[in-house]
């Protein structure tokens, strides 16, 4: 039976877009005991790439990043690779964030000011099927268990003009007059997800903005007056 001592090291792919913090990070991890870096990715679509590729242990990842940010990449891994844990590690710990980004499927939550110890103890956690979590994010997290939940998400059964189901969530919740931060909160999506869902679709319904959409929302049916 192999001892703690001589546990094999904890195979990890970095994400991060800018090249001197990831570079960075790669070397600091290089020094601390229980890791070996593997791989690192410049932007979300390319962390994906090389879970397919090395089947790492964990990804420390970034969120916000080029083509694919880090709570879509971390939903992808997650439902394509669950064999990978995923650790945010992002300079942001605001809950626009946070919350998607746990929804998401990550399992450890750091701030870059996290020292080498912490980042060890988080994939550690996460390898032994805990939560790695800095004690801030833990702090926010009870915080948000004691306020009222959220109103569900609109359920569409039928969108028009090519819409996805969740494209047409998100019109309806624009025709409700959710603001962006809002609706991202209710689908447990980032809000940049958000957005991007807004601009496509715009761009199959030609819309050019929110009170042409809440018009289009009532006029197509998916809202109805109170």
């Amino acid at each position: 039976m192999t001892d703690a001592g001589e546990r094999k090291p904890a195979r990890v792919v970095v994400a991060d877009d800018q090249t001197v913090v990831r570079e960075g990070i790669v070397m600091l991890l290089g020094l601390l005991p229980g890791l070996e870096v593997v791989g690192s990715a410049g932007d979300g679509e390319e962390a994906v790439r090389l879970v397919a590729e090395l089947a790492p242990d964990v990804v420390l990842m970034d969120l916000r990043m080029p083509r694919c940010d880090g709570v879509e990449a971390t939903r992808r891994i997650r439902s394509e690779y669950p064999g990978t844990q995923v650790v945010v590690l992002t300079t942001f710990g605001d809950d626009e964030s946070l919350f998607p980004a746990l929804h998401a499927g990550a399992r450890g939550y750091l701030t870059k000011d996290a020292g080498g110890d912490e980042i060890v103890r988080a994939v550690q956690s996460v390898l032994s099927g805990e939560a790695g979590l800095a004690p801030s994010v833990q702090r926010r997290l009870l915080e948000r268990l004691s306020e009222p939940a959220p109103a569900p998400a609109p359920v569409v059964t039928e969108a028009p003009d090519g819409l996805t189901a969740r494209e047409a969530e998100v019109l309806v919740l624009i025709a409700e007059g959710l603001s962006n931060h809002e609706i991202a909160r209710r689908l447990h999506v980032s809000t940049a997800t958000v957005k991007t869902h807004i601009n496509n679709l715009f761009a199959k319904t030609g819309l050019k903005d929110r009170a042409q959409a809440v018009r289009y929302a009532y006029a197509k049916g998916l809202v109805r007056p109170q």
